[in-house]
Order: structure tokens, then sequence, then C-alpha cells
């Protein structure tokens, strides 16, 4: 199966945008329904952030220019994919472990700690991309919508690396670096919608 570098960037810009979409969703039902079970949103985005490396490392090895900004998106997926891998697998046990044996509170934290470093370090990416690809709507015309885009980019990049310099117990609140990256990704996958049909 043979995809354009066209076709590829408007399936990586749909998957960019289920992902940017799951997470308020799970936030929703993590604030008004504790009680439903949100590992299925997890399983889902473990889906999409597969197919966003596959696709997004396609794109990369076919595109001219942006490079970085694939890379980003690419790597991201990786990252993504780990993480949700770890909440998936090991935040039950580590959780059931630490209740049986507060001694062991520590230990779970820390695998909760890597999870997150994990999920910042990919924001940071998508802020990248964010940043990448919004210079390039301001370049082809689209200067509101890519100046957004690259300074929300700029917003996420940074609030993440400080997130991950300082952990989530910071000074930064790990929320704001989140929410920042979600809306990135969002702007990002918008950006890369008008990029395919400009292109």
């Amino acid at each position: 199966m043979e995809l354009s570098l066209k076709k590829t960037t408007q399936i990586i810009a749909a998957l960019l945008l289920l992902a940017a979409l799951s997470q308020p969703v799970y936030t929703a039902l993590y604030q008004f329904a504790p009680d439903v079970d949100r590992l299925f949103i997890w399983k889902i985005e473990a889906l999409i952030f597969v197919l966003l490396a596959a696709f997004s490392g396609s794109a990369l090895v076919m595109a001219k220019r942006y490079t970085l900004g694939f890379s980003a998106i690419a790597f991201a997926a990786v990252l993504n994919v780990i993480q949700v891998g770890i909440g998936l697998t090991q935040f039950g046990p580590f959780g059931e472990a630490a209740t049986a044996n507060p001694d062991l509170g520590s230990v779970a934290f820390s695998v909760i700690a890597y999870s997150f470093f994990g999920y910042n370090a990919a924001k940071l990416l998508l802020g990248l991309a964010a940043l990448v690809f919004g210079l390039a709507a301001v370049h082809s015309g689209a200067r509101g919508l890519g100046g957004l885009t690259a300074l929300v980019g700029v917003i996420a990049l940074i609030a993440n690396a400080i997130v991950m310099m300082f952990g989530l117990q910071g000074f930064l609140p790990s929320p704001v670096a989140g929410g920042s990256g979600v809306l990135a990704t969002l702007l990002l996958a918008i950006c890369l919608l008008r990029h395919s049909e400009a292109g």
C-alpha cells in the first residue's frame, strides 16, 4: 500500500485530533464520573499513538520540508505509547502493593512520576511540532492560525520542559503543562490539515 504525503499528513492530523479530544473526555470522566472505568480510553489512545508513530515516521521519510515537525510528532507518539503502557500495566499492581504496604508508597509514586515524565516529554515534542507547522502556516498566509499555533506550541514546549526539570510537585502545576500540550496538539492537527491542502 502506497500513500501520498498529502494523504499521510491528513491521517496524522486525524489521529492528532482524536488524541487531543480523548484527553478532555478522560478528564471529564475523572472529575464528574469517577466510578466509570476509564481504562478503555487509555487503550484507544494506545492504538492511536501506535498508528501515529507509523504514519508520522512515514511522513518523515517522504517529506522534503518540515522534517523537524514530523520527527517531533513521531517521537512524541513513541513516548506516548510507552507512557500509556506504563499506566495500563504498572499503575494497578504498584497501587495495590502500596495499599497493602504503605512503605512502598514512594515506589508507586516513582512509577507514576516516570510515566508523567514521558507524558510531558511527548507534550514538549508536540509543542515543538506546533511551532514548526504554525510558522509554516504563517509563511503560507494563515497568520492568525499559524501565529496562535506557534505561540501555544512555545508555551507547551516551555511548560512541559519545566515540569520535566522540576517534577510533578514543582512550582508549575502539571495541568498547565498538560493542558497547553493538548491545545497545541489540537491546533497542530488543524495546521496539518491546512498544510496538506496547500501542499
